[in-house]
């Protein structure tokens, strides 16, 4: 049985200059685990926050369930999609970065319309979710994210979809600077609240 203290280097029997070299040489192993430590980075960012009771995460598995972390924000839960950066299309000119994050599904599904026409695809829908997360260590190799409002993302512009399903269709790549330029911000806090006082209206209403 494996000890509690015991590390995945101990148990790959690999040290840390082995597994830097692996990550280093395999463009594909670097960009997964650098999403998994994304996520990371976010929890620990968002559960530090007083008015934050819970998160938690589905399964990679459920294409039911798109959102890579629900947060349970004063009592209400809110679904934030963590992205990155495509490395490759980083640019720095001045101060100021800029990218773009790939953001779309793991994998293709189908997708029924507001008009009753369907689509196979990888692209995310408005509405999936409510927030995007990018993480942008690509920039300056630090741990700083910016978020948007879902609604606030550009829609796709594949000109072999219909006009009422790019509506609904979110763009693949979609444009990140550091610092965040709208509609990203660096705090994911006021989107948030936002989002619960739009929920409270409504309910009230």
């Amino acid at each position: 049985m494996n000890s509690n203290k015991e590390t995945i280097l101990d148990r790959w029997e690999i040290t840390t200059r082995e597994l830097t070299e692996l990550v280093d040489e395999n463009p594909s192993l670097r960009g997964m685990m650098l999403g998994y430590v994304a996520e990371h980075k976010f929890r620990l960012l968002v559960e530090d926050h007083p008015e934050i009771s819970d998160t938690k995460k589905f399964d990679d598995h459920d294409r039911k369930k798109k959102s890579d972390r629900v947060i349970l924000y004063k009592g209400k839960e809110f679904s934030i999609e963590v992205k990155s950066l495509q490395t490759k299309l980083v640019t720095q000119d001045g101060s100021i970065w800029r990218g773009k994050a790939q953001v779309d599904g793991s994998d293709r599904r189908e997708v029924l319309f507001p008009d009753g026409t369907t689509l196979t695809t990888t692209l995310l829908l408005r509405g999936q979710f409510d927030i995007l997360a990018v993480n942008c260590f690509a920039f300056e190799n630090k741990w700083n994210f910016v978020f948007a409002l879902n609604r606030d993302l550009p829609k796709s512009t594949y000109k072999k979809y219909s006009e009422a399903q790019r509506d609904q269709l979110i763009a693949s790549l979609v444009p990140v600077s550091w610092p965040p330029e709208l509609p990203f911000v660096d705090d994911p806090f006021p989107l948030v609240e936002k989002l619960h006082q739009e929920r409270k209206a409504h309910k009230d209403s």
